[in-house]
């Protein structure tokens, strides 16, 4: 008998060894990854979590009718831990914020979409599976290590006990004394992310009570009287943020460029004034900074966003139409349904399909910002000029938007036509993968990307002449890959118009004169600039 029992003892020792080994190997890695793409190095993996010694502990010493709960809350606390530090990774390296499950969650489909529209359905769903896959494997190990070390017979678990122990008590003692890589983390960083929910839940008690009192006008009647007879053409510019503008590696081309600008609209009768704002969102989540500008609300999160949508807040969009222009959303990005579009309250949209775009895509922009302006001109413009109307557009342009690949260039106007033209740029230049597995290369092609969308615009309205009053702005900044980390949130915003009197209001707001805005132009939140507009649109001194 006594020949069974050792074999036996022999195989759970083992068994509790390795399961002390694997929970340590996994706990360890748990508590010591940092929640910030940037906080990776050396030193990372070397600090001392106590909250390993304590789960050894707890998981070795609770009596044998609660080890499962217990095993199961640890478990359940790890990876949770896990993974929100990994959501904070890639939240930070996208939009430089932490993850908030309360705000972020309804982001998951507009992030699918964006990754199938980079690298394809397939290989998303690959990436997806494999992902989940192999976080299932690792939390069914990381449980049955501690399975093996709670079952371990008296003779592994006392040793086990042992160590834990005075693992915790030296380790306490350490902290005690200021040792900074001794420290009990945990608890701390998932009651701040709790709180970081809970005052999300009173941002938006305040969102509500500043929609239940409104801003601005109710309705358009008799506003916009000082640029009556005018269409107002208000452009969003994919990712084209102050670091563009400012930063010396992309100030080289741009700053040029908007030059350039200036001259070509100056010999066509038309003046520009050049300020910042300051975007909602940074990395992505334009229909924030669009929801911001044209409600004069912050809209910095998805909820605050949803709630909008279903509120009476007029929009600037609509304030025009009730003026008598013709409202337009000029969309290149929705391919999808867009029930939003009914808060906006356009006479007219636009999007990918109603663009009538015969080319080939450049990967996920859908058509190049040239057409996307030649279209707006053929299909909206003129028609409404046809019927005597003016329009009020909104148009995104979005061949500045990541992954920057092939970078499109300028044809004759005249050779729009259809897009088809596009066709052997839309095929030209490397894959996604290829790009960015150079840092160096993204930035220089997404400046490019700038640089092109620019361009487009600069030719666009000096071919137009004097008869529109131009709002062009960036809607965020870039991912950090571009920036780098801590950039400014602003993004440039450009008035261009041929009434001199009209550019003078917003230079007298703190508006540069030209198409350059300057370090001096002080930074004000986009949320502002709504009445801005309709201060000066309205003649108001």
């Amino acid at each position: 008998m006594n020949g069974k029992i050792g074999p036996e003892r022999k195989h759970n020792t083992l068994k509790a060894l390795i399961g002390a080994l694997l929970f340590s190997l996994m706990a360890l890695l748990a508590f010591n990854m940092p929640d910030h793409p940037d906080a990776f190095g050396i030193g990372t993996f070397t600090r001392l979590p106590l909250e390993w010694a304590v789960i050894g502990l707890l998981t070795l010493i609770v009596p044998g009718r609660i080890k499962r709960t217990v095993i199961f809350i640890c478990g359940f606390l790890v990876f949770l831990l896990l993974f929100l530090k990994i959501a904070d990774i890639g939240v930070e390296a996208a939009f430089q914020r932490q993850f908030n499950p309360y705000l972020d969650v309804k982001m998951l489909t507009d992030g699918w979409n964006l990754i199938s529209g980079t690298i394809g359905t397939l290989a998303a769903l690959a990436a997806l599976i494999g992902g989940v896959a192999v976080f299932l494997l690792v939390a069914t190990v990381f449980l049955k290590s501690l399975t093996w070390m709670a079952v371990a017979h008296a003779s592994a678990r006392q040793p086990l006990i042992r160590v834990f122990a005075i693992v915790l008590i030296v380790g306490t003692m350490l902290m005690w004394l200021g040792v900074s890589r001794v420290d009990f983390r945990t608890p701390g960083y998932l009651t701040n992310r709790l709180g970081l929910v809970v005052r999300s839940v009173s941002d938006m008690r305040l969102f509500e009570q500043e929609l239940a009192t409104g801003l601005g006008p109710k309705n358009g009647v008799n506003l916009f009287q000082s640029v009556k007879g005018k269409d107002i053409i208000l452009v969003f510019v994919e990712s084209y943020g102050r670091s563009a503008v400012d930063d010396p590696q992309y100030a080289r081309i741009t700053q040029p460029r908007l030059a350039a600008i200036n001259t070509q609209i100056e010999a066509a009768g038309l003046h520009a004034a050049s300020g910042w704002v300051t975007s909602p969102t940074v990395g992505g989540l334009s229909w924030l900074a669009h929801g911001t500008l044209l409600s004069g609300l912050w809209v910095d999160s998805q909820a605050r966003y949803d709630r909008l949508m279903i509120s009476r807040q007029p929009s600037l969009n609509r304030l025009f139409s009730e003026a008598g222009w013709h409202s337009v959303a000029v969309m290149p990005a929705i391919t999808m349904a867009w029930p939003e579009a009914d808060y906006f309250g356009y006479d007219q949209i636009l999007p990918a399909a109603g663009l009538q775009y015969r080319g080939k895509p450049f990967n996920w922009v859908t058509m190049p910002d040239q057409y996307t302006m030649s279209a707006f001109d053929r299909l909206a413009m003129r028609p409404a000029h046809l019927r005597g109307q003016k329009v009020m557009a909104e148009i995104a342009l979005i061949s500045s938007h990541a992954p920057w690949t092939p970078v499109p260039r300028l044809i004759g106007w005249d050779q729009v036509g259809d897009g088809s033209a596009f066709d052997d740029q839309a095929v030209s230049g490397d894959p996604p993968s290829v790009v960015w597995a150079d840092p160096d290369r993204v930035r220089r092609q997404y400046i490019e990307t700038i640089d092109y969308s620019l361009a487009a615009l600069g030719e666009f309205m000096a071919r137009q002449g004097r008869d529109a009053v131009y709002v062009i702005l960036g809607d965020h900044q870039p991912a950090s890959i571009i920036t780098g980390q801590g950039a400014s949130r602003a993004v440039p915003v450009h008035i261009v118009s041929s009434d001199a009197t009209l550019v003078a209001r917003f230079e007298k707001e703190g508006f540069v004169s030209g198409m350059v805005p300057t370090g001096a132009a002080n930074e004000r939140p986009m949320s502002g600039l709504r009445q801005t507009l309709i201060t000066a649109f309205n003649g108001t001194p």
